[in-house]
């Protein structure tokens, strides 16, 4: 006698299957047609993004741009003569640019945040001080005498004059100086500051003192140049977000809450050129260095990274409803998965309006709550039966917690979302294993043949 077992399929089984199967191509083509709004999200975001930055730039047009101070150095006009193809003695003026021996920057930036119509605008004024000696030793090739040290001018190179906050004094020599707009040569700057100044020979060849006190407005960026041989520039401000900028980071630097402290030093040995400069081909923007004042990340961009997760809320969510309503039988309707695929989406639409009048933090707190409740009474009315809605409440509850740690992590954000991401599909996967996916049951039939 042999027995056997097989499973067997009803037609009203296989009909259930395919309807299951259909369904769930359907919730995966919603879910996909739910991204198309997201990305309307982001433009709006980006639109929002592009008005601020525009608001931004109208304010610091207004009160002065970022700044780079280069100097101060000395423009000496040198006459050189020379006999022609046509055999005449003819005279050209060049100029001569002496830097510092020495040179020492102490700046102290002080951040001031102006709000503008519901957007604020970041601008800073800063007090600097630079002192330092003038030595020059003068090459074989240059003539002494062809130096016209009575039409020397002392200068300082600035960016954005509406940026010299009171008049600019230099005690050069022991000599009171008040510096002017106008520069006599563009071969470092194309603005700037300068005095005149009467050298001699034997003052050139010694040592100069010099010291200068300025006070510098400017939007967001603070740059130096270093021309001199040996200089050392010491930066600190009550901002404690800052970046630095420049092909040289400091030597030095401390960060805290309470500000940041940098200093950078540079030697004769490190730069590309000494302090007795003629036809000098100076790009000073390949040697600029300093500091940017940043805005920790803004409403817009927390707002754009927490729209990236929306494939997450979108799709966890739609498979939700999906196994819940296999389970428990209550089919939700395409038309029921839209509105709530439309819910999650306006979240962001709160998020952003929201957060350009409160803190970030709050309006997230406002904009999730608002919709976890609207989620958690709509899935009420559908399965009347608050265990399962309190279930949709805890899983967009955890989403949302998770979004926003995430929005506030920035070096390590990666490293957290994707263990995070994984942790949420093992537990996606460990609570569907017990889904009856294609609604079977098992038949077994035995046979008793005969022998």
């Amino acid at each position: 006698m042999e027995n056997s077992s097989s499973e067997s399929y009803t037609p009203s089984q296989n009909l259930q299957s395919n309807k299951i199967m259909i369904k769930a191509i359907v919730t995966g083509v919603l879910i996909l047609i739910m991204l198309i709004p997201t990305a309307f999200i982001s433009n709006l975001v980006s639109e929002r993004e592009q008005r601020q930055q525009q608001v931004v730039a109208e304010v610091s047009d207004k009160w002065a741009n970022a700044q780079t101070i280069t100097g101060p150095y000395i423009v000496v006009p040198y006459k050189d003569t020379f006999v022609s193809a046509d055999n005449k003695t003819r005279t050209t003026t060049s100029n001569i640019i002496l830097l510092p021996e020495n040179l020492q920057m102490n700046g102290d930036v002080a951040a001031e945040v102006r709000p503008r119509s519901i957007y604020k605008v970041l601008l800073y004024k800063s007090s600097l001080h630079a002192n330092g000696v003038f030595k020059a030793s003068i090459p074989e090739n240059i003539v002494p005498d062809n130096l016209l040290l009575n039409n020397a001018r002392l200068c300082i190179g600035i960016n954005d004059f509406k940026g010299v906050d009171g008049p600019v004094l230099m005690n050069f020599n022991g000599q009171a100086l008040e510096m002017n707009p106008g520069l006599p040569t563009k071969q470092i700057d194309d603005n700037g500051l300068s005095a005149p100044i009467s050298l001699t020979i034997d003052q050139l060849k010694s040592a100069i003192s010099f010291d200068c006190s300025l006070r510098i407005k400017g939007s967001r960026q603070l740059n130096f140049v270093p021309l001199a041989g040996n200089s050392k520039f010491i930066i600190q401000s009550a901002w404690n977000n800052p970046s630095f900028d420049g092909n040289v980071l400091p030597s030095e630097r401390t960060v805290t809450d309470k500000g940041f402290n940098a200093t950078w030093q540079f030697n004769k040995a490190n730069l590309p050129f000494g302090t007795f400069l003629r036809d000098f081909n100076f790009q000073k923007a390949n040697f600029a260095f300093g500091v940017t004042m940043l805005e920790p990340a803004d409403q817009y961009a927390k707002t754009m990274r927490s729209v990236k997760y929306a494939i997450l809320f979108i799709g966890l969510t739609f498979s939700l409803f999906f196994i819940v309503e296999l389970m428990q039988k209550k089919p939700f309707h395409p038309v029921q998965y839209i509105l709530v695929g439309i819910a999650l989406v306006v979240f962001y639409t709160l998020l952003l309006s929201i957060s350009e009048y409160i803190d970030f933090n709050i309006a997230y707190l406002i904009s999730s709550l608002a919709t976890i409740l609207l989620i958690v009474l709509y899935t009420k009315s559908h399965f009347l039966n608050w265990k399962t809605a309190s279930l949709f409440g805890l899983v967009l509850g955890s989403l949302y917690t998770f979004t926003f740690v995430l929005i506030q992590l920035e070096d390590t954000s990666l490293l957290v979302g994707s263990i995070g991401l994984f942790i949420v599909l093992a537990i996606a996967m460990y609570a569907s294993r017990k889904v009856n996916w294609y609604q079977t049951s098992t038949l077994r039939n035995e046979v008793n043949p005969t022998s």
